[in-house]
Formats: C-alpha cells, structure tokens, sequence
C-alpha cells in the first residue's frame, strides 16, 4: 500500500481550497527464493507509486474544473 496527503493551495493567497488523502495497493505474489520475492515485492511498490501519481493527477484536474 502507497498513501499520499495533498493540499491544493490558492497561487496567490495560499489559501487551502482542497486537500485530502489517498491511496493504491498493488497485490504480489511471494515466491520462495529471496531475491525474487525482494524484487517482486519492490516491482509492486514501484506499481502502485505510478498508479498513485496517476490518480493524484485526475484528483489535481478535477479540483482545477470545479474552480
């Protein structure tokens, strides 16, 4: 699981107008020998940090289109 807080803040002022939290898990099998399960489980979080990034850029353009 990646989770991230964001707060969108007015240019000029600073003002808070939105903020929240989220985030993405990104399941992954274990498998028994060591350095595959290190790299499965790195290849996931690398997954789910993309994924989250996609999904804060939507949440950054729909705020924009409600102001």
């Amino acid at each position: 699981t990646v989770r991230a807080a964001y707060t969108l803040a007015e240019a000029g002022t600073g003002k808070p107008v939105a903020s929240g939290t989220r985030s993405v898990q990104a399941p992954y099998d274990i498998p028994v020998q060591d350095f595959a399960a290190e790299r499965a489980a790195r290849d996931a979080e690398n997954r789910a940090a993309r994924e989250l990034a996609e999904l804060l850029r939507l949440v950054v353009g729909q705020e924009l289109a409600r102001r």
